[in-house]
């Protein structure tokens, strides 16, 4: 069964920081490349960033460059999302999406996690 579970949202303060995870199962992790999405209500979905299958490149949306950092963990099945210095427009759903080469199957996404920025 395959299985991308996110973790670490919540309710945080604008200026302060948080940590998603998301752990997969039932697929091969590193012939993935992961993805952060984000989606708020009445907003687009949003592509928030981007890391490839060993880690050596990623990639940012504007609205967070310089802010959000994406990693992974190949030995532990798991990518992370630092965010530092949230804005109340970072609040959204965040959803933890692998992504294989072209011709090697579908994307996978997970459940999704909370992130509210509000004092």
């Amino acid at each position: 069964q395959v299985q991308l579970v996110e973790s670490g949202g919540g309710l945080v303060q604008p200026g302060g920081s948080l940590r998603l995870s998301c752990t997969a199962s039932g697929f091969t992790f590193t012939a993935y490349a992961m993805r952060w999405f984000r989606q708020a209500p009445g907003k687009e979905r949003e592509l928030v960033a981007h890391i490839t299958r060993d880690g050596d490149y990623t990639t940012y949306a504007d609205s967070v460059k310089g802010r959000f950092t994406i990693s992974r963990d190949n030995a532990e099945n798991t990518v992370y999302l630092q965010m530092n210095r949230l804005k109340p427009e970072d609040t959204a759903v965040y959803y933890c999406v692998a992504r294989p080469l072209a011709g090697w199957g579908r994307d996978y996404w997970g459940q999704g996690t909370q992130v509210t920025v509000s004092s």
